[in-house]
Order: C-alpha cells, then structure tokens, then sequence
C-alpha cells in the first residue's frame, strides 16, 4: 500500500471514529419513545439529517439543502444543478443526506451512482456515506445493521437488502454499469469541474456530453434523480454548459404545457438582499473579511455566482474607489446612457460621471438587463432623489439619429407622468470603433484617475460595472455596454472641460494694470 493510500484508509478510520463519537444512544429508551421519536424524525429531512448525521451537522441547514432535499426526495424523476457557493455544504446533502434518507425512510434508492473529478476523488466520496451506514450507531439502532460487503477503496459495496453503492470517476466508462438487472436510480456528480479543464472550451464540452449521454444512458427506464454540485467559477465549466441546457429544456417543456424536471438552485454567499446565503453559520461579516482577504475577483468568482473573465486590457490593480464630492465641487457632470434595442436581454447601462481636475469620478451607475422603461424610471427617481435640477447636467444616451428617435421617447414618456422632463438627448457624433474606444480609455485607469463611488462598492450595478471592464476585450464575450457608456462619458467631460477653457478671455497685463487705480 503507497503513502496515499495509507493516508486515506488512516482518513476513513478516523472519520469513522468521529461518527461514533457523535451518533450516541439513549440505551433506557423504551420502545414507545423510540418509535414515537423516529416517526418524528422521519416526517422531515432536515430534522432527520440534523439527528442521525449529527457529525456533518454543525450548523442548522440553510434554504437551499431544504429545496434541494424537497425536489429529490418529492420526485423520482428529476434533474437538479446546485450552483452553490464554496463551503455551502451542498455535497454533504446530495452525496450523503438526501439518499441516505432515501434509502432509510422512503425506501426508494436501491442503485446509487457517485461521480468525481477523478477515481481517486470518487471513492472518498463512496467512503463517506459507507462509513454512515457501516459506524453510525444511530441508524444501526433504529434501522438495523444493513452494511454487507465491499469497500469503498474498492468502488462499490452493498447493503443486506441489497441496495448497491458504486463510484466513477471521470475516464471510467459508466457504459453498462449494473448490479444484476439493476441501473442506477440516483446519480450525484460532485465538483468535477477544474480550473485546468475550464482553460480549454473542447474538454469542457466533452465532459459536458459525456455527463448528459453516456452518464444519463446509464439510467434504467425506472427511477432517475441527478443532482450536479458545482460553484460557477467559470463560464467555460460542464455547471455552465448545463445550466444553460436546462434553460433551453424548461422553455421547450413550458411551450408544451408540461411541468419542467430540470431545476436550477443557485445560491450566492452574499445574497441580492444583502443578508449572508448561509446565515445559520456565516455572518455578513465573515464573507467581508473573505472578500477582503481573498480579493474581488476570486470572491465574485467562487462565491458569488459570477465567473468574471479578466481580459487583457484592464488590470484589477487599476480599480479604484473613493468617496463622491459634493456636486458643486465638480467641473463638469455627465449622465450618459448606452441602451440597447433588446427590450430585457441585452444590458442597458445609465452613468452619472463627474470630472475634477484629472480625475473621473462614477458618481452613480445603472447597469442591469432591464427594459428601457426601467432605466427611464430609475434616471427620474435619481433626478429627485439627489435634487439634480440644481445642476448642471448633460444627459445624453448614445445612437445615431434613427437609435435616438427610439430611445430618447422613453425617458419623455416617464417625464409625461411626472409632470415634467429631463433633457435627454442622442448623441449623434460620429465615433471610433467600439473596441478601440473602449481600449483608449485604459490610459486614465492606468494613471490611477477613474474612481467609483466607496458609498456603491458592494451594489449589484457597480460590480457588474467593474466585471464589464475587467473582462473587456477584443473577442471577450462578457458584455461591454458599461465600459462604453463609461468611455463616452469620460470623452464628453474632457470635451465639455476643453471647450470652457477656450471660450476663457484672457487679458493682457497692461489692460489690467491701466484699470487699477492703485498700481502699488
């Protein structure tokens, strides 16, 4: 045996101690209690897997292992991707919570089916439920002994009534997997994407159709529960590629009037409300620190659902924030809007932009897939909110004469039910090739010039307003309609501020001189 195995069977041997440890027994429960307490348990997962898996336990469940469980366990067909955060525990219940509750209580599992990044990794997760079923004295005294034969180092082992636990990794062929006549009824794919593998878009897509073929064919015409975990720390990932497999199902299944089995849970760490995704065992607090400790691209990419690609243009060093000035301070102002014909698919980015001396400051952003309507709204409750008449303010969204014609009757259509209009206008210019605009804008973040608001650092619009930039380049497929409102409106105050200094009258000194009356 080499050193790695020694380690993981001296691994096994110790979780299994753990397991005893905190599976205790109240050896003078009477038969009444014990079955009036066990039909307890067993009316709701959680409470089920808070008492019999007590080692894994620590903290009380969160919203998404309840809906996840409930999806599992309710249907004997379905399909469900768990896009949750890293340390979200999403493994602990799909690998071991849920079927081992499946397999106990419903009595519905009979062949389940474990896969990992590499065989290695797939029977560490075979070893975890074994050693439930095998040392965990709670479901020995209120189920009976029920392990039988195999080992998990081994791939597989069975149960006495014959219920069968195996493990792949990916490379092994899951081709005609069975244990006598019977095919897998729950299949849990665990963390199988890879920063290695997410760097080529030809072995993602392969291990994506080996999931969805060769893996789904190994279902029998039964039963089939498929659970995929994975955080979304990339778009070229399987997560990915399934996510956006399932969309297209959903929308085929709801034009044919069926009801969809293909569920997506996503859960972020910080949450879109601002509350912690798991606050049951971790504060807003500790994920600020993470995200400080760790930085904001690792942080938006492992726990916050968005895989940002950092293009080559733009370097994370160069993002920079600082408290707003008064308005009065400011030079010049800009709101400056890149919209889009796409009602609600594409991005539609509105920024309010003021220059002081050599630096830009985003004083405001509007970066959301919304209507046009929507960004009509949010510029009027904006203009009242910070009493913007009292300045003076260029409004401009960019189109050509036939774009403005469309766009700018928005924002008049939401003044028509106020009572009153922001001047809104197209901007007509003629301009540069996007992507050369775009990159000539990096000199100021270069300099250290540009600066978003401190106040709106953790707001869903100035982050998607920084992942626009940091992803952008040429032949990037991240969204880029932020980095061109930005660039237009840094554009538009060096104009504004250049046309001021030249309609500046100078005087000579000897016209002055002659006009004061005490030249001493």
């Amino acid at each position: 045996m080499n050193n790695k195995n020694e380690k993981a069977y001296r691994d096994f041997e110790n979780h299994c101690k753990i397991i005893v440890k905190s599976t205790s027994i109240d050896i003078h429960e009477t038969a009444g209690d014990k079955a009036k307490r066990k039909k307890q348990l067993e009316e709701e997962y959680i409470k089920w897997f808070e008492y019999y898996l007590a080692s894994y336990a620590t903290a009380k469940s969160a919203w998404y292992h309840k809906k996840a469980a409930k999806l599992l366990i309710e249907n004997d067909e379905i399909y469900v991707l768990q896009r949750i955060f890293r340390s979200g525990a999403k493994s602990v219940h799909a690998d071991v919570g849920i079927p081992l509750y499946l397999y106990y209580v419903k009595k519905d599992l009979f062949f389940m089916l474990l896969i990992g990044e590499n065989e290695t990794k797939a029977k560490k997760l075979l070893s975890d439920i074994q050693a439930e079923i095998q040392y965990n004295k709670r479901l020995e005294n209120d189920y009976g002994k029920r392990f039988k034969l195999g080992d998990w180092a081994d791939g597989n082992f069975s149960t006495s009534d014959d219920a069968y636990f195996t493990s792949l990794g990916i490379g092994q062929s899951p081709r005609g997997i069975r244990n006598q006549a019977n095919r897998p009824d729950y299949i849990s794919v665990d963390d199988v994407d890879t920063k290695k593998r997410s760097k080529n878009p030809k072995l993602t897509r392969e291990l994506f159709e080996w999931l969805k073929e060769d893996l789904w064919g190994t279902f029998g015409s039964g039963k089939r529960r498929y659970v995929q975990s994975n955080n979304r720390f990339s778009k070229i990932s399987t997560i990915q590629l399934m996510s956006e497999h399932f969309e297209k199902v959903r929308e085929e299944y709801k034009r044919d009037g069926k009801k969809t089995k293909h569920h997506i849970i996503i859960a972020k760490a910080i949450q879109d409300n601002g509350k912690s995704g798991w606050e049951e065992n971790y504060s807003l607090e500790y994920w600020q620190e993470l995200r400080k400790d760790i930085g904001e691209l690792a942080f938006q990419r492992e726990y916050q659902d968005n895989p940002i690609e950092v293009g080559t243009v733009f370097k994370n060093q160069w993002i920079h924030y600082k408290q707003r000035l008064s308005l009065h301070q400011y030079e010049a102002l800009v709101m400056y809007g890149d919209l889009s014909y796409s009602d609600t698919a594409d991005y539609k980015a509105m920024l309010l932009v003021g220059k002081r001396g050599k630096e830009f400051h985003v004083i405001k952003a509007h970066v959301r897939q919304t209507s046009r309507a929507k960004v009509a709204e949010w510029l009027y409750d904006l203009y009242e909110s910070m009493k913007l008449k009292k300045y003076n303010i260029r409004y401009k969204v960019e189109g050509s004469f036939a774009q403005g014609s469309i766009f700018v009757p928005d924002f008049d259509a939401e003044g028509d039910k106020r009572g009153y209009h922001i001047p809104v206008i197209a901007d007509k210019k003629p301009k540069a090739n996007k992507v050369e605009r775009i990159e000539s804008m990096s000199a100021f973040f270069e300099r250290g010039n540009v600066f978003f608001n401190l106040a709106d650092k953790d707001t869903t619009d100035i982050i998607e307003l920084v992942n626009q930039i940091l992803g952008f380049e040429k032949g990037s497929r991240i969204n880029d309609d932020a980095p061109d409102a930005l660039q237009d409106a840094i554009s538009d105050l060096n104009s504004a501020i250049s046309l001021d200094v030249k309609n500046t009258r100078f005087k000579s000194r000897t016209d002055t001189l002659k006009k004061k009356k005490n030249r001493f």
